[in-house]
Order: C-alpha cells, then structure tokens, then sequence
C-alpha cells in the first residue's frame, strides 16, 4: 500500500490500484513490519518499485544505504541488482535489522548485503578511509533526520560522478511548512532541502512520492 498522502483519495486509490507491483516478499516485509511500534517509518511500495527501477536504469551495482529498519529498500534493491551487485548497510537497531536480515535470506540477497550494526556516519567515514570514495552507484539515506547532512556529505564523496543519492522523508508529511515552532527534526529537514537547492554539486529532485523523496545526481 502506498503512503503517498499528497493527492486527493480517488486519485490516491487509483494510483494504489494501477500504479506500481509489490513482489510478496516485499509485501510480506510490509505484513511483518505492521505490529511495530515505530511502523509509520516503513518505506511506501511505490517507493520501494520506483527504487528497483533507479538500480535498474542506473546499472548500478554497489550501493550505500544508511538506515535499514526491517528491510524493506534494502531487500527492494538487492533484488534489482545483478548476482555480483553489493549493498553497504548500516544502522543502530539490532533488533529491527535483525527481521531484515531474515528477510534478506528468505529473499535470496542476504550475499549481496553487507550490514554493519553501527552508526551511519562511523561506516560511511570507514568506507572513505578503506578508499571508497567515487566507487559506488547509488545511495540511499532514510535515517536520524538531524544527521542528514552528515551523512549527505559523506555520501557525495562516496558516489561517482553521475551517481545518485536518495533520501527519504524530505517532506516530512507536510510538517516541513511549519516555520513557527518546528521541532528538531523538522528543522533538520526544512535546513537540509534548503541547502541542496543550492548545491551546484548535483541536479536535483524532490519527487513527492512516499514522505518525499529527493534525488541527488552528482555532477
């Protein structure tokens, strides 16, 4: 079921119905994901679909994702990779990457996926150190929002030339207009979209899909 909360619900309805496929084992991540407390952070199918055709289109075969949950858009690219593609993935909760992983081997993809157990900016900043920068593809960044700019900045090194980075919850179900009182992670977000549009270092989209869903090309 798509979380696109930004058109009107006849055409939402429509959009669910014709507008993109679920694989079951994505579904049955979503299924599984549902009782959890903290179920509202699950990315949408659309979302998920529309990240499969990034890897796809891209040619993509190493990948950086900072925030995995319980599996979901990593489980959605691993699958569009090819048999020698890679994701790096990291994030702070053993207890959901846990579910992920045991997804990831009921899908197959648990060889493609390297899962660090640690804090995003310490593995992103190993991979600058281990030589990584411009070697990967495609990163995916859907985490803590007031480190979003750190991660960003260390993915922008991580990337090639031509590379994408994506970042989920960009519009932050609406609340990214409150100027009067944001919270934290409102703020964290309303600063971070107000500094990539005017990064001349990537060309930019932010395609309100899902939460929002800026694309970062690297020029």
């Amino acid at each position: 079921m798509s979380t696109y909360q930004f058109l009107p619900e006849a055409v939402f309805k429509y959009h669910n119905a014709v507008g993109y496929r679920e694989p079951a084992i994505l579904a049955e991540i979503r299924a599984a994901t549902a009782s959890l407390p903290r179920a509202a952070m699950q990315l949408s199918a659309d979302e998920g679909q529309l990240l499969q055709i990034l890897v796809q289109i891209m040619g993509a075969k190493r990948i950086v994702e900072v925030g995995v949950f319980t599996g979901y858009s990593s489980t959605a690219m691993a699958l569009a990779l090819p048999a020698d593609g890679r994701i790096v993935a990291c994030d702070v909760d053993a207890e959901t990457t846990a579910i992920a992983s045991k997804f990831w081997e009921k899908a197959g993809v648990a060889g493609k996926i390297e899962l660090h157990v640690e804090p995003g900016v310490k593995v992103l900043d190993a991979l600058l150190a281990r030589g990584g920068a411009g070697r990967y593809d495609l990163a995916f960044i859907d985490a803590d929002k007031p480190s979003y700019v750190n991660y960003y900045e260390r993915c922008l090194e991580l990337v090639r030339t031509g590379g994408l980075i994506a970042i989920d919850n960009t519009l932050w179900s609406g609340r990214v207009l409150n100027r009067q009182n944001p919270d934290a992670d409102t703020r964290a977000i309303q600063e971070f979209n107000r500094a990539l549009k005017d990064d001349t270092r990537i060309d930019l989209s932010l395609v309100p899909i899902g939460d929002g869903l800026t694309l970062a090309l690297k020029l």
